[in-house]
């Protein structure tokens, strides 16, 4: 999957405009407004990777196998409390081998954003290596 954003950036320029004009009162300021474009695709977590966090959050919740767990799943839709979050987190560690900051940890809502931040410590951890 893949999510794709863009930003706009602007610079302001001072167009000077003949007195006499008739497009232009000589007590307006007139500006030009550029707009260049900025795009950026943000790749999102392998399948394998938010099919494996599924599983985990299945798991640690106590969910049934039949349950339906998606990468768009909220861990507090499905129950979890801060403890379980923490556990959650505990068992994503353990089972990708990969240590997760505090702050990262608390800013985790969803099987996606767990999904993503692991791929992304993985992807680090490989080119530290």
């Amino acid at each position: 999957m893949a999510s794709f954003t863009a930003t706009l950036s602007t610079s302001f320029n001072n167009i000077l405009v003949p007195v006499g004009s008739r497009f232009c009162n000589p007590n307006s300021v007139s500006l030009s407004i550029k707009g260049t474009p900025r795009f950026q695709l943000i790749c999102a977590a392998k399948p394998e990777t938010v099919e494996k966090v599924c599983n985990i959050v299945k798991i640690q919740l106590a969910l049934p196998q039949d349950s339906t767990v998606t990468g768009d799943s909220k861990f507090a839709a499905l129950g979890a409390d801060s403890l379980d979050t923490v556990e959650i987190v505990m068992g994503l560690e353990e089972e990708f081998g990969i240590s997760v900051e505090e702050e990262s940890a608390q800013s985790i809502t969803t099987v996606q954003e767990a999904a993503d931040m692991i791929d992304k410590l993985l992807e680090t951890t490989e080119k530290s290596a």
